[in-house]
């Protein structure tokens, strides 16, 4: 190989110049746009995506939401808009702020310190500032 570029590089940008080719707008996509892409959906909207058409004995949306949110940041919260759009997705469900902080809080054990704080801020990007709300 004469080519010195690695791998990885390499495939990023054969599928840069494939997103150009299929749309010029995506030559300046950015994945922070994934979130304007899927708005938070409406709470029956999610029961029936997620579950309560198939079990309606099963989780409601805001359980199945707060455990989503314990598996991101289980996983370091490293997926910083798949967080904020599942604490978006808690609060349309009905949860309260205090659930989210709680089931964060509750990680700290699991998933380390650094975890909980990074899942925490990024909830706290969507929530707000916590004197605004006390639910």
């Amino acid at each position: 190989m004469s080519d010195p570029q690695n791998p990885f590089e390499a495939m990023m940008n054969q599928a840069h110049e494939m997103a150009k080719a299929l749309n010029p707008a995506l030559e300046s996509f950015s994945p922070k746009g994934f979130e304007a892409l899927w708005p938070t959906l409406p709470k029956e909207a999610m029961e029936l995506m997620f579950g309560n058409t198939v079990n309606k004995d099963g989780l409601d949306a805001k359980t199945r939401l707060l455990i989503t949110l314990c598996g991101l940041t289980m996983q370091g919260a490293q997926a910083d808009t798949a967080v904020r759009q599942t604490v978006r997705h808690a609060i349309a469900a009905g949860a309260r702020k205090q659930e989210i902080v709680e089931t964060i809080g509750q990680m700290s054990v699991f998933a380390g310190i650094p975890a909980m704080t990074r899942a925490l801020e990024l909830a706290q990007d969507v929530m707000g500032d916590p004197e605004d709300d006390k639910s």
